[in-house]
């Protein structure tokens, strides 16, 4: 199996060092990078079908504005630097998604950042990373 590294994105300080860190890797080896950027989201909500309806339109126009704004700019930028990159936006909880997602495409090394931009809930409720070290199947680093 060739490898593949999957670098979690949030826009936050900790994130961008985690691809600074990623990038570096995958220039000097050659190794494509997976972006990916995930949209913290639950399934479960008590809506109207009408609620649904409108709760689905909001969740496509959250997909592709993250795109737009956040994950193209960074591949562009990756690809002009030479080095293999894919994005991927997904919605759902970030460290279960990031785990399905690196199983999906198999990467073989999940880089993050230690602290999200969501550092109250981490707090109150486990840390992105925290959860993805106990699940994942395939190493994970994370970047202080």
């Amino acid at each position: 199996m060739s490898e593949k590294l999957l670098v979690g994105i949030d826009c936050s300080n900790c994130s961008n060092r985690a691809l600074q860190y990623a990038s570096g890797r995958a220039e000097n080896t050659q190794i494509p990078l997976l972006v990916v950027h995930v949209i913290d989201w639950s399934p479960f909500s008590f809506n109207t079908p009408q609620e649904n309806e409108e709760r689905h339109k909001r969740r496509e126009a959250e997909l592709q504005r993250a795109h737009t704004e956040i994950i193209d700019p960074l591949v562009s930028a990756l690809r002009e630097k030479g080095i293999a990159a894919e994005g991927v936006i997904r919605h759902g909880h970030p460290a279960e998604t990031l785990n399905a997602v690196a199983q999906e495409l198999d990467a073989t090394n999940i880089i993050i950042g230690k602290t999200g931009s969501s550092r109250i809930k981490s707090q109150l409720f486990g840390s992105v990373a925290n959860t993805l070290v106990q699940i994942s199947k395939v190493p994970v680093t994370v970047v202080p």
